[in-house]
């Protein structure tokens, strides 16, 4: 400290304090600035009421109180808005910094503690008293005072803008509360932790928390002093290489070898040259070579463009493999791998017909084959490349979000890389594989980008030309692949995508092409998979039935792969401990072996019945029969719905009640008929959801036979959707419904007129065995499927019960 500036406050006496030991100062709110006893501090005058505050102080020779402001101010008042533990300054002269600002030379005396604030004309004054620290042991904080030095000693090593006097001067120091106050006002400290010093009353506490300060402070010089170290060394290392490979260069050059690096520059240009690349791609290739020559060979930017260069030299631009175009032989193939499924291998027949004759005119269509799981799309796509023998390709987009997994990062990014699709081009080494692109309507789409927007160029013939990938960023034809996208179902596919799709359709098996697919392709392969192919072991037709209806519920065939490969382990069990086991297989033999079955049958209604029709619904597993029960309860008119209806579902049973309405007299039925009984609808299996318009037939037929009790047939089971004036109008999943009715074995059906057209893909067998009835309105359903109504209906029988019983006890009250 200058002793000039110290003499300056000598005339400045600190506050005296009244009766009650405290006094009343000017007050100096300060934003970020803690000011310490025993300490010199520059304090900022910002506002009018310091500038006042201070020349006021001064005039008169007084102290004032200053006080940090709360970071979290949100009170009302000031008091509220400040730290309540400030320091007693004196006031010296008043200066201009560069910026115009006034700067208060301040003397912190004193630790204060604020009691009240009020405002006294132009600026605040605060009520105070002095705070008196806690007694320690002299022992212990001359122990701290030493071990706080030594940790200074070594942090002002790291800081060359500390002055050398004032280092002195801090080591010299023998008071503890002045060495601590004194290292606190010149170590860069956060305000919260100087605040935190001022309050802290247990000097030895202070001096520890300002040990532990310093020492993380040092902590972090010591880091980053040896990081920069460490940066030297390896800077000076690569400066070390850079010289002695110029000097290798040099040496070669005097023995005539050439440069190592002017000979990989040629080599890479001769590699150009032998590749048969587009115009653009060898454009794009050369200019690389040409920037890599200018760069240091230890740049990283060297190994970014050597990379880049190998991809692009990598990739098939004109390799085309030779394709099989014999129709014949795809047929076999087809045939031979897939059973069924005739739609689809017709169109692929077309589709290599087109091929050969064609030729290079032909633009690859891009074919989704869209059905439930386990029917065969994968495995399909693997038959189509043999079929054409082309290499097979396939990429998952399950659960991809981000579109740079389709248009690759750009080279801008460390650790880029094209997209899945030309990493697949790569592997493939020719121009013309089948790539199948697997659940497309699994993407989705976050921050990152939407995939599915970006497929939308590599899946359009006319733009997959000249697809450009983010990595490559030159044109790459994607043209002569052949795409095959695979999904469960199209709601979640971007219509525009949808658009450029040729969809085809995998409609769930039949009960009899799952056992053929059983017989010809899984049981071969579980019995040789398990080891058991030589045992003799034969399945049954009704073992292989039991296991479908039972044991599994799917459209597809994987869970029956599933269980025929369960029974197999059963088998290779018995036959590796030499125990004797079944060679032919019978229900009872699986029943024996997988235990009790998994799927109960469905209670389907078997007697005729008023109130209760079996309807026909479509689900992910295949079609299925549903039950709507309809009951009638005297009441006020309410109408229940209980079975998880969904909103569409719910709406049918509306509409099906307001035809009912509408057209009571045409069936015989009271007017106060619907005021005096309330409808209870349900449909069973009350945990699964249900929905769709599909049961509006179902629930008008289920209520006119509830309201009229005429019978209705259990033979029958229906499917359509009902408009207000009665009209049936169509529906989809026929051909499973169809085949869940066949199955359950009920022999006739109703189905919408508009939807004949849907049993086109009907198998034979479901045709021979199901009789069915097409209907345009609901007059046609009623009179097929309703028996002729009682003589006197029972709600009439019960209501002449009900009036005799009042009218007796009328009477014996007279």
């Amino acid at each position: 400290m200058a002793a000039d500036a110290v003499l300056e406050f000598d005339g400045i006496e600190n506050a005296e304090e009244m009766s009650d030991g405290a006094f009343e100062l000017p007050l100096l709110p300060l934003p970020n600035q803690v000011v310490f006893p025993s300490v010199l501090s520059l304090v900022p005058l910002t506002t009018d009421a310091q500038l006042k505050a201070a020349a006021v102080a001064r005039d008169f020779g007084n102290t004032l109180i200053a006080c940090k402001i709360r970071a979290d101010s949100t009170g009302d008042s000031l008091f509220d808005n400040i730290h309540a533990v400030g320091t007693e300054i004196a006031p010296g002269t008043t200066n201009s910094d560069a910026n115009n600002q006034m700067q208060l030379l301040a003397q912190g005396r004193r630790r204060v503690r604020i009691l009240e604030v009020r405002q006294l004309g132009d600026y605040p004054i605060a009520k105070a008293c002095a705070l008196i620290g806690e007694e320690c042991a002299p022992e212990t904080l001359d122990a701290l005072a030493t071990a706080l030095k030594e940790v200074f000693k070594h942090s002002s090593q790291y800081n060359e803008a500390l002055p050398e006097s004032i280092i002195k001067y801090i080591l010299a120091l023998e008071d503890p509360e002045r060495l601590c106050d004194s290292l606190a006002s010149i170590l860069p400290l956060t305000p919260d932790d100087s605040q935190q010093l001022l309050e802290l009353d247990d000097i030895a506490k202070r001096l520890e928390l300002l040990a532990v300060l310093l020492a993380s402070d040092l902590s972090d010089h010591e880091i980053h002093d040896e990081i920069h170290t460490r940066l030297q060394d390896e800077i000076a290392a690569n400066q070390r290489e850079m010289y002695l490979r110029e000097q290798v260069r040099v040496i070669q050059q005097e023995l005539g070898d050439g440069d190592v690096f002017q000979q990989e520059m040629r080599e890479l240009s001769e590699r150009i040259r032998a590749v048969d690349l587009p115009d653009d791609a060898r454009e794009k290739a050369m200019k690389e070579v040409s920037r890599l020559g200018v760069i240091p060979p230890m740049s990283p930017e060297s190994g970014v463009i050597h990379t880049y260069l190998d991809r692009l030299l990598t990739l098939p631009w004109n390799i085309l493999s030779e394709e099989n175009l014999d129709l014949q032989n795809a047929e076999d193939i087809l045939d031979r791998a897939h059973y069924g499924l005739s739609k689809v291998k017709a169109r692929i027949i077309e589709h290599i017909a087109v091929r050969k004759l064609a030729k290079d005119k032909m633009k690859s269509p891009i074919l989704c084959f869209v059905g439930p799981p386990g029917v065969g799309k994968t495995s399909l796509g693997k038959s189509i490349s043999d079929s054409l023998g082309c290499k097979f390709l396939r990429i998952s987009l399950g659960g991809v979000r981000d579109e740079a997994e389709i248009r690759g990062h750009r080279r801008t990014y460390i650790g880029s890389m094209p997209g899945r699709i030309l990493q697949q081009m790569e592997r493939a080494e020719t121009v013309n594989p089948v790539f199948m692109l697997d659940e497309i309507d699994k993407m989705s789409a976050d921050f990152r980008g939407d995939p599915a927007s970006a497929l939308l160029e590599v899946l359009d013939p006319e733009q997959n030309i000249n697809f450009v990938d983010h990595y490559l960023e030159v044109p790459y034809d994607l043209s002569k692949v052949t795409f095959i996208t695979t999904a469960n179902d199209l709601y979640s596919i971007p219509e525009a995508l949808e658009d450029r799709l040729e969809v085809i359709e995998f409609k769930g098996y039949s009960e009899e092409e799952k056992i053929e697919i059983a017989r010809r392709f899984l049981l071969p392969k579980q019995l040789e998979a398990n080891g058991i192919s030589d045992g003799g072991i034969r399945f049954s037709v009704a073992a292989l039935q039991h296991i479908i209806r039972r044991y599994t519920y799917e459209s597809g065939v994987r869970s029956l792969e599933r269980e025929i490969a369960r029974m197999c382990r059963r088998i290779a069990r018995l036959v590796a401990s030499d125990r004797g086991f079944p060679r032919r297989i019978t229900p009872a033999t699986i029943d024996k072996h997988l235990g009790p079955p998994q799927m109960l049958a469905s209670k389907v209604n078997r007697k005729d019945a008023v109130g209760i029709v079996s309807g026909l619904v479509w689900t992910p597993n295949g079609g299925e029969i549903q039950t709507v029960e309809v009951s009638l309860a005297p009441g006020k008119g309410n109408l229940m719905l209980t079975g998880l209806l969904g909103d569409v579902l719910q709406e049918s049973a509306h509409i099906a009640l307001s035809y009912l309405r509408g057209r009571a007299n045409e069936f015989d039925l009271p007017a106060d008929d619907f005021d005096n009984y309330d409808i209870h609808v349900h449909m069973p299996e009350g945990a699964v959801p249900k929905d769709g318009p599909s049961a509006g037939v179902t629930l008008a037929t289920a209520l006119i036979s509830a309201y009229t009790e005429r019978p209705a047939r259990a033979a029958y089971a229906m499917t359509g959707e009902i408009t207000l004036r009665g009209h049936i109008l169509p529906v989809g999943g026929v051909v499973e419904k169809v085949l869940a009715a066949r199955r359950r074995k009920i022999p006739k059906i109703i189905l919408p007129s508009d939807n004949r057209k849907d049993l086109h893909d009907l198998p034979k067998p479901a045709r021979r065995d199901v009789s069915i009835t097409f209907v345009e309105d609901m007059n046609d359903v009623l009179d097929w499927i309703l028996l002729a109504p009682p003589e006197i209906r029972k709600r009439e029988i019960d209501a002449d019960k009900r009036r005799s019983a009042d009218e007796g006890r009328d009477s014996s009250d007279d």
